[in-house]
């Protein structure tokens, strides 16, 4: 089979499970658990979510960077093989992320850490979730540095691989959170779960790819290439962007369950967490194509480019309507069951997951376009990212202190109004502009 068909495979795989294993939880959470400690689950997830101000899009730079210097390299029985001024360069950037990680993750988590002490402090609860915050914390740190590192050997064109060690770690995601609720450990299940999932995958990264790090490690010993300067200048852009990323996209649990309490945000985060599985499924087809976007760009083959981007971007839009579909026809056939209807009291109603679900479609497309301008070792959305966190930050702030919580989502989709079109003018002159 063809490395492009595995990688698409592998995705669908891991994805597929989701869609089995994202029910299931959905399904389990409103059963075992009380819709306040529902609401203090989804907490946890969106706290921990401030890890975007440890990353700050590093991880795509990762990812861009590595692509590009393995442009002229291959992997063959599992070491690189190529010139050895490309093995030592890729190595020196692999040196210069380990030491960007550790430095971020001893900022970074310790504040994220008191922010959910603060949470739990305000409503007097700090004796019930403390524990299970200090476990499902340290989950959390190493499943983001994890993570971090796969972003390198994603650049790699390893996505085959990444994705059946990330299938694994879901499995095992899965199965603790599913015999944690049965048997009544409520919030603990969540926080065993992300440990023992975040552990198993830290330790396969240097399972699978040992000889690759040590072979980057040795051969890069002796050899510096000054990445700071190269990456700083795009790096300043990202923080932008990806900062402004948090409050579009993270912020409506933890600000539902301040103006509101536990039992609205309870229901946000599990919406949430419908629509964005809807989401990732979809945007697979771009996701899987993200390395090679990086090396088409390095080796300039804009025509070979562009007819892989378009055909990726319809086939993601068509499968999101396609999902949405589903969803709906789901809706109306099973919904008038009593544990189905049960489950869908958790949800947000469907006014305002309409307006959750358009948001994210438009998001696609976004998406989709900044992938590709990225790949050029540039951000050229970092200001519209800007306005948009502001005026959705803004505007949830007020949706969420005056307006019917089915309105909560209004921010976030009247910045798509002219988001897109601005987004489009960017997209179009830069890239012509890039291919000149």
């Amino acid at each position: 089979m063809e490395k492009k068909y595995k990688d698409i495979l592998s995705t669908f795989i891991n994805l597929a499970w989701r869609l089995i294993s994202g029910p299931l939880s959905l399904l389990l959470i409103p059963l075992y658990l009380s819709p306040v400690q529902q609401g203090y689950w989804y907490l946890f997830g969106s706290i921990a979510a401030m890890s975007t101000f440890a990353d700050l899009g590093f991880s795509n730079i990762i990812l861009q960077f590595s692509a590009h210097e393995f442009a002229f390299l291959s992997i063959k029985k599992r070491v690189l093989v190529g010139e050895e001024k490309y093995i030592q360069k890729l190595g020196s950037f692999f040196r210069f992320v380990i030491k960007w990680l550790s430095l971020m993750c001893s900022i970074a988590y310790p504040v994220i850490f008191l922010v959910g002490i603060f949470f739990f402090h305000r409503d007097s609860v700090l004796n019930v979730y403390l524990i299970p915050w200090v476990i499902y914390s340290l989950g959390s740190l190493i499943n983001f540095f994890s993570n971090s590192v796969l972003s390198f050997i994603e650049g790699l064109n390893q996505i085959d691989k990444i994705q059946r060690s990330r299938f694994i770690v879901a499995v095992i995601n899965t199965f603790v959170i599913v015999i944690g609720l049965m048997c009544k450990c409520n919030i603990y299940a969540l926080a065993f779960a992300m440990i023992l999932s975040s552990s198993f995958m830290f330790v396969t990264i240097f399972v699978t790819f040992g000889k690759i790090i040590k072979q980057l490690w040795r051969e890069s010993k002796d050899f510096f290439y000054p990445w700071r300067k190269e990456i700083l200048p795009l790096f300043k852009k990202y923080v932008l962007s990806f900062a402004s990323g948090y409050f579009l996209f993270q912020i409506y649990t933890p600000l539902m369950h301040y103006f509101h309490g536990p039992v609205l945000g309870g229901k946000v985060g599990i919406t949430m967490s419908l629509v964005t599985a809807m989401f990732s499924f979809s945007h697979i087809w771009i996701y899987t194509i993200t390395p090679k976007i990086n090396m088409l760009i390095e080796q300039k083959s804009w025509d070979v480019l562009d007819k892989l981007f378009h055909k990726r971007l319809l086939l993601s839009l068509f499968s999101y309507i396609l999902i949405c579909i589903c969803f709906a026809l789901f809706v109306v056939i099973f919904g008038k069951y009593r544990l189905i209807a049960k489950v869908l009291e958790r949800f947000l109603p469907y006014k305002a997951m309409v307006f959750l679900i358009a948001s994210y479609f438009l998001q696609l497309v976004v998406n989709a376009w900044a992938v590709y301008l990225r790949g050029h070792k540039q951000e050229p959305f970092w200001w519209t990212s800007i306005i948009s966190a502001i005026w959705v930050f803004l505007i949830t702030l007020f949706a969420g202190k005056f307006l019917s919580p089915m309105l909560f989502f209004i921010g976030l989709l009247s910045s798509y109004v002219w988001g897109i079109p601005l987004s489009y003018y960017i997209f179009c002159k830069d890239r012509k502009r890039w291919h000149r």
